[in-house]
């Protein structure tokens, strides 16, 4: 009887013993997930794929992707500070920038070299025949300067048109109902619009350089959780490796979630960046780097009235994620 009391008393010490040591322990609180919107566009993908296979969570974050069709309805949420970061394309980054000066772009993550098109009826057999025709683009956005280029070519301008204001995912539809006659769009929609009828009138491989989507955050983030937002670079970067060596495993985790057929994903037309490449594209001594390409926008959008005020280019770019830790 003696020895069993004597072995329940070291059991309870011993269990006291861990109790004290475990409340001493400092609770680490768990961030919560960095909320990203992604569209509905190739060149965002890497991010469905650094999801799937755990690269986020294997570099240390948290990541919770909500997939949307609705460019603009994304870019207000994220106006109205919903989300940590955008992955955005350049010329939309300049617009959100004017209500968030602060908001900062990490990573080029792609650039359009062919991806982007203006999808066009049988009878828009030239860029010159668009006069007068009805013409579906985002406006207010890369969209409008990508239409604006491509008018350039038959020297006209938006003056000869009727600009359109239309989402990607309205193009084909509203041109199979002759709402439009042309207008701007990518993957998956393009085949859609080809299915009806429509055929290729011009793409991004006829801008070069113009077309780059990048990846924002918020001050906050970029202050608060820098560890973060370097997982995330990493993560994305891991998966566009992947992708590149792994096509179709690629593809089929993209198709199963986003529940889109897999012969609409396609790389063609659009270069995933590498690191090196990004840390060219910051240089801005680079006479392609991603300085000029926005003032390229930030011009436009001041003489189109869509911003009331340059940005401070400089202060809206930060490489620091693209180099090893200090």
């Amino acid at each position: 009887m003696l020895k069993l009391l004597k072995y329940l008393g070291i059991c309870l010490i011993s269990a006291f013993l861990l109790f004290a040591c475990h409340a001493s322990t400092p609770t680490e609180l768990k961030r919560p997930p960095l909320k990203i919107p992604s569209g509905y566009f190739v060149g965002e993908y890497p991010a469905i794929i650094a999801q799937e296979k755990g690269f986020f969570k294997a570099q240390g974050v948290d990541v919770e992707l909500i997939h949307t069709k609705y460019i603009r309805l994304e870019q207000a949420n994220a106006s109205a500070g919903k989300y940590d970061g955008v992955i955005s394309s350049l010329g939309s980054f300049i617009i959100l920038s004017a209500t968030d000066p602060e908001i900062q772009a990490v990573m080029v993550v792609n650039e359009s070299t062919g991806a982007d098109v203006v999808v066009a009826q049988s009878e828009v057999k030239t860029i010159a025949d668009l006069k007068g025709k009805k013409l579906g683009a985002n406006i207010g956005g890369f969209s409008e300067v990508f239409v604006t280029e491509m008018l350039k070519k038959a020297n006209l301008t938006t003056d000869d048109v009727n600009l359109v204001k239309l989402e990607a995912s309205d193009i084909p539809q509203r041109l199979k109902n002759n709402v439009i006659q042309a207008g701007h769009t990518w993957q998956p929609h393009l085949s859609e619009a080809i299915k009806s009828g429509g055929h290729i009138l011009f793409t991004s491989k006829q801008t070069p350089g113009l077309i780059l989507d990048v990846i924002g955050f918020r001050k906050e983030i970029v202050r608060d959780r820098p560890e973060d937002v370097r997982a995330f670079v990493l993560g994305w970067l891991q998966a566009v490796n992947y992708w590149k060596a792994n096509v179709q495993e690629g593809n089929a985790i993209i198709s199963k979630v986003l529940k889109i057929p897999s012969n609409t994903i396609s790389l063609e037309g659009l270069h995933l960046t590498n690191l090196a490449e990004n840390q060219k594209l910051f240089e801005s001594s680079n006479p392609n780097s991603i300085y000029k390409t926005a003032k390229i926008y930030a011009d436009f959008f001041i003489r189109s009235g869509n911003v009331t005020r340059l940005p401070e280019l400089k202060s809206l770019f930060n490489s620091s994620f693209l180099n090893p830790p200090s």
